[in-house]
């Protein structure tokens, strides 16, 4: 192991980190809640069949901890790996050539970022999600792809995809890259396998269970969700079977995308059990027959990364439906709710508010963040500043980060959870791609007939 005063920097601001990540804990027993999302995690864990709306990946986290019955173990968990990740970034980078404080100042978005320690306290799927991804591509930034580290960044992307399936997109860049980059068959191989096999594994053994092979059953709710913000069937003009799936709002009126997911008084309310089908069919005749309107609607959700604020909560009113920050007062659990959290936990599990720990972050997170302009303006120079230097090793985070961003609005709809697992992979794109020219060797593949 290298002095430790090389790495001085980068361990005093380690320090902090912790330190925060153990507040959440202290101050928010035993874990964090996202409405009916977290619940509907801890169900699948306790029977895991594949559902309708989200993969089982996390369900399946949730279940290799189980016999530990603590929700606090899995928060102790997520918050491990999320410190686990700023160090590898920060190991990765310094292998690169960047000097301990270059690395330090790169990560330190990873170690204090509130609404990622927000995530690694919560019993959600993102966490998880951007460890997994962020991993594999940092193992196919190696100085030399070999098949090895390509299956080990194929699998662990694939898992990333069955965590949240827009870690599709991912691997299918990183798929991309290897074919630019020239690694060879072999890795190229072990990429494509290591990333398939949990896909196919999943989808079928969703198809055994519900005769659909894919990831979930609501694809086509989600994009019809998307479209419902400018669908005008006296344009889009669809077969009769697709009415009943038309918005009766007037368009300046509707509201966002996920009313008309999960609200009751949503069209999709009534229809047949192949909705799924018939929502993608609705979409897709709305896209074609409205293109620029669906631009427009994605690309008016990007608008807000330019806001310097992510959330609008300044009051303890305001943040009692709000589950983006920490919140102000204990809420209990509903019924159906708790008794699957507390089957979980073995006793109860609504949050505890201990202070002033709890306090001491819902001050700290009124500032502690990257706000998203600097965000996207880091990522913009990273993947200029790669492509400028010829630096695919920082090119494929970049552009994974990306996608992580703008794939979303045009999917299903903005939110602001949604960009956050983008922030170690647009932290490890820019320090890459900063980084001397030492490494530049290292992340063009073997020579030929070399022995590796």
């Amino acid at each position: 192991m290298l002095p430790g005063n090389r790495h001085r920097a980068f361990l005093l601001a380690l320090i902090p980190a912790v330190v925060l990540r153990a507040l959440a804990m202290a101050g928010y027993q035993p874990a964090l809640w996202f409405w009916a999302d977290s619940f509907s995690y801890l169900r699948a864990a306790a029977d895991p069949v594949p559902g309708t709306f989200r993969p089982l990946g996390y369900s399946l986290f949730l279940a290799a901890l189980a016999p530990g019955h603590s929700l606090a173990l899995v928060t102790a968990v997520q918050h491990v790996l999320g410190v686990g990740l700023a160090v590898a970034v920060y190991a990765l980078l310094r292998r690169r050539g960047l000097p301990g404080w270059g690395a330090t100042v790169v990560t330190m978005p990873l170690l204090y970022d509130e609404f990622l320690i927000l995530l690694e306290q919560m019993i959600m799927a993102d966490a998880l999600f951007a460890v997994l991804v962020t991993a594999g591509v940092m193992a196919l930034s190696r100085r030399a792809v070999t098949p090895l580290s390509a299956g080990v960044g194929g699998a662990l992307l694939g898992l990333g995809a069955i965590t949240r399936t827009i870690g599709v997109a991912v691997l299918v860049l990183a798929v991309a890259y290897a074919l630019l980059r020239r690694t060879g068959w072999r890795p190229l191989a072990g990429l494509v396998l290591a990333g398939a096999l949990p896909l196919v594994a999943y989808a079928t053994w969703m198809y055994g269970t519900s005769g659909t092979f894919g990831l979930t059953r609501a694809d086509g709710l989600f994009l019809w969700s998307r479209t419902m913000t400018f669908a005008d069937c006296s344009v889009i003009r669809p077969e009769p079977r697709l009415a009943r799936l038309c918005p009766t709002t007037p368009v300046a009126a509707r509201p966002a995308p996920a009313f008309w997911m999960w609200g009751a008084a949503s069209p999709l309310a009534g229809t047949p059990r192949d909705r799924n089908a018939l929502a993608g069919r609705f979409a897709r005749a709305a896209i074609m027959a409205q293109p620029f309107d669906y631009l427009a609607a994605g690309g008016g959700d990007l608008r807000r990364l330019l806001r310097w604020e992510r959330t609008k909560a300044r009051s303890a009113s305001m943040t009692r439906t709000n589950p983006y920050w920490f919140p102000f007062e204990e809420r209990p659990l509903k019924q159906s709710s708790r008794a699957v959290a507390e089957a979980y936990e073995g006793g109860p599990a609504a949050t505890r508010l201990t202070e002033p720990y709890a306090g001491w972050l819902r001050v700290y997170q009124r500032f502690g963040y990257l706000p998203f302009p600097l965000l996207v303006a880091l990522l913009a120079g990273a993947v200029v500043l790669a492509s400028v230097r010829r630096r695919p090793d920082a090119l494929l985070p970049g552009l994974a980060a990306a996608a992580l961003v703008l794939a979303p609005p045009f999917l299903t709809g903005f939110d602001v959870r949604y960009v956050v697992p983008a922030i170690p992979l647009t932290c490890m794109a820019a320090g890459l791609a900063a980084a001397g020219r030492t490494g530049a060797q290292d992340c063009r593949g073997p020579s030929v007939g070399s022995s590796t």
